[in-house]
């Protein structure tokens, strides 16, 4: 099985998707045919998607809770947010390294980023197998700096067989002086 083609939305995003502020604002980067945008937008979530296949964005037009569909190469073409930040920037089975400053940028003042790629072993199993699309040991913990981290998990699973690394992480809300609460049982 195709680890890309599922259309049923993560288990990671489902069981973290609660934290995200009600009818909040979610960027789902590299968003392809939508599963996450379908599912976050079912729940009151006003989401914005972004992907360089016009094709697969132009099936998600006409989505109730989409708020914008954004057709652009972001690993070639300037990032098409600048400025913008949301109440949750969700990635899953993507990697660009050039993109996680912008990433993290672009999550709000008590948002979160929910981030779930493929990790180093599973080129021992199938695709993606080159290094570039393989996250190496701890390097979402590296690269979540200034957020604070409320889970992580790097390992493999079945089903699919995938070797996967996942993170979620929150910006400190402006003013906040005592530490967020947020349930580690959110989904369920």
């Amino acid at each position: 099985m195709d680890p890309h083609a599922s259309a049923t939305p993560s288990r990671w995003v489902q069981r973290w998707a609660p934290l995200i502020r009600p009818g909040g604002t979610v960027l789902d980067v590299a968003c392809g045919s939508g599963r996450h945008v379908h599912w976050l937008s079912q729940r009151g979530l006003r989401v914005t998607g972004v992907d360089r296949d016009g094709a697969a964005l132009a099936g998600l037009r006409g989505t109730p809770g989409v708020e914008q569909l954004v057709e652009a190469d972001i690993e070639q073409g300037p990032w098409p947010f600048p400025g913008r930040t949301f109440d949750a920037v969700l990635v899953t089975n993507y990697l660009w390294r050039p993109l996680f400053p912008l990433l993290r940028a672009a999550v709000g003042d008590g948002g979160l980023l929910i981030h779930e790629t493929f990790a180093d072993g599973q080129q021992a199993i199938g695709r993606p197998s080159r290094a570039e699309f393989l996250l190496q040991p701890g390097e979402l913990l590296r690269e979540a700096v200034g957020l604070r981290v409320v889970a992580y998990e790097d390992g493999y699973e079945e089903p699919p067989a995938r070797f996967v690394q996942r993170i979620v992480a929150m910006r400190s809300a402006a003013g906040g002086d005592a530490p967020p609460r947020y349930r580690l049982d959110a989904g369920g």
